[in-house]
């Protein structure tokens, strides 16, 4: 595997499953969680490399993590890094099959 591949992996951690993130999918959007480092250029690049899609815009999200307690213990949840991704008309992921 090439080292721009592996690159492009790193980049993209996992697709996003949720009753929101399927709602999307009617409208061309498709939900990743991304490395918290990566900017809306490499998301785009790297979805259109590893799909082979054309992407019209990039939109991120970061969810905080939040500090919880779990039988009195306190512990802080992850920060999250989220990218919805807009496919241009034609173009379409099917995130349920492997890659």
């Amino acid at each position: 595997m090439s080292e721009l591949k592996e690159q492009h992996y790193d980049t993209i951690v996992s697709p996003v499953i949720t009753e929101k993130s399927t709602i999307a999918s009617e409208n061309n959007q498709i939900v990743f969680k991304v490395a918290t480092d990566a900017t809306k250029p490499q998301i785009a690049e790297a979805v259109e490399k590893l799909f082979n899609v054309k992407v019209k815009a990039v939109n991120t999200l970061v969810n905080k993590g939040k500090n919880k307690k779990f039988r009195g213990r306190p512990y802080t949840r992850s920060t999250v890094k989220k990218a919805v991704v807009t496919l241009e008309e034609g173009n379409s992921i099917d995130i349920t099959t492997g890659l």
